[in-house]
C-alpha cells in the first residue's frame, strides 16, 4: 500500500514537472481546450435560449373556445373542468362577455364609433393553453366535441411554424455541437501527440533502462488530466463571465423582446459536460498519443 502511494505521488510529481518543463506545449494544449469549449458552450447557450424563446411563443399560441350563446355564466363556468381534462390542455381561463367587450374596446383608438356596443354582442369564451403545439389540431377537435362549446379557433399555421422552427433549431444545434466536438477532439489530440513527439527520446531512454509501459504512461496520464481539468474549468469560468456580460448589456439597453435564461439554469449541465470532455481529451489524448512509442 505504501509502495502504491509512493508511486502515485511520483506519477503526479512527474506529471506536474513535465507541464512546467514543456510549458509552451502545455500552454498551447490548455488554450486549444479553452477555445473550443468556449465556442461549443456559446452554441449550447444560443440553442438553449432559442428553444426557450420558441417555447414562450408556443405558450402564447392558444385556442379560443366560444361558449354557446344560450348558456349563462354559471353553465359556462361548468365547462371548465371538462376542457381542462382534455388531453394536451394545461389550463383554461374563462372570459365573460363583459370582459371580452372591455378587451375589445381597449384595443380601439376611436371609442366614439363603438359607443353603442353592448356586452350581449360578445360570447363567453375560454382561452385554452396547450402543452404541445404539435398536437394543437387534435386538441382543437377534442374541445369542439364538448357539449356547450359552439366554436373553436386555433391558429394552426403559426403552431406548425413554431413546431418546425423548434425542430430545425434543435437539429441544427445538435449537428453544430457534434461537429465542433469532433473538430476539437481531433485538434486537441494531435496537439497532445505533438507534445509527446517532442519527448520521444525521453520515452526511449526510459524503455532502455527497463521501465514498464505503465510506469511510462502514468505520468503522461496525470499530466493530461491536469491539462484537461485546467482547460475545462477555465473555459467554464470564461463562458460564465461572457454570459454575464451579455446579460448585463441587454439589461442596460432595456431589450424587452428577448430575455436570456439565467446561467444557473444550464450551468450544472455545462459544468459536467466540460469536465467530462476535458478529462476525456486530456487523459484519452495522452494515452492514445503514447501508443505509437510504447508498442514498438
Amino acid at each position: 500500500m505504501k509502495l502504491s502511494r509512493n508511486r502515485t505521488g511520483y506519477y503526479i510529481k512527474e506529471g506536474v514537472t513535465s507541464i512546467f518543463t514543456h510549458s509552451l506545449m502545455s500552454f498551447a494544449s490548455i488554450c486549444i481546450i479553452i477555445a473550443f469549449l468556449v465556442i461549443m458552450g456559446c452554441f449550447i447557450l444560443l440553442a438553449v435560449n432559442i428553444n426557450a424563446l420558441v417555447g414562450e411563443l408556443e405558450n402564447e399560441n392558444v385556442i379560443l373556445a366560444y361558449v354557446h350563446e344560450n348558456l349563462n355564466v354559471t353553465d359556462a363556468l361548468a365547462l371548465r373542468s371538462q376542457i381542462r381534462a382534455t388531453p394536451n390542455v394545461t389550463d383554461a381561463n374563462f372570459i365573460t362577455r363583459e370582459q371580452a367587450m372591455e378587451t375589445f374596446l381597449g384595443r380601439q383608438e376611436n371609442l366614439d364609433r363603438y359607443k353603442d356596443v353592448e356586452a350581449e354582442w360578445f360570447r363567453h369564451r375560454y382561452v385554452v393553453h396547450v402543452d404541445n403545439v404539435a398536437y394543437i389540431a387534435e386538441t382543437q377537435n377534442a374541445v369542439r366535441e364538448i357539449y356547450g362549446i359552439e366554436k373553436v379557433i386555433a391558429n394552426l399555421a403559426i403552431a406548425r411554424g413554431l413546431t418546425t422552427l423548434r425542430d430545425i433549431v434543435s437539429g441544427a444545434s445538435i449537428v453544430v455541437i457534434l461537429v465542433l466536438l469532433a473538430i476539437s477532439l481531433f485538434i486537441m489530440t494531435n496537439t497532445i501527440k505533438l507534445a509527446t513527439f517532442e519527448r520521444r527520446e525521453e520515452i526511449a531512454i526510459m524503455r532502455m533502462v527497463g521501465a514498464t509501459n505503465a510506469f511510462i504512461r502514468w505520468p503522461f496520464i496525470y499530466e493530461g488530466f491536469i491539462l484537461g481539468t485546467v482547460g475545462s474549468m477555465s473555459a467554464f469560468t470564461i463562458l460564465w463571465a461572457l454570459y454575464r456580460l451579455i446579460v448585463a448589456r441587454m439589461i442596460d439597453f432595456e431589450t424587452g423582446f428577448v430575455t436570456l435564461i439565467p446561467f444557473s439554469t444550464v450551468s450544472p449541465t455545462i459544468f459536467v459536460a466540460f469536465a467530462a470532455i476535458g478529462f476525456g481529451v486530456g487523459v484519452g489524448g495522452s494515452g492514445f498519443a503514447l501508443n505509437r512509442y510504447l508498442n514498438v
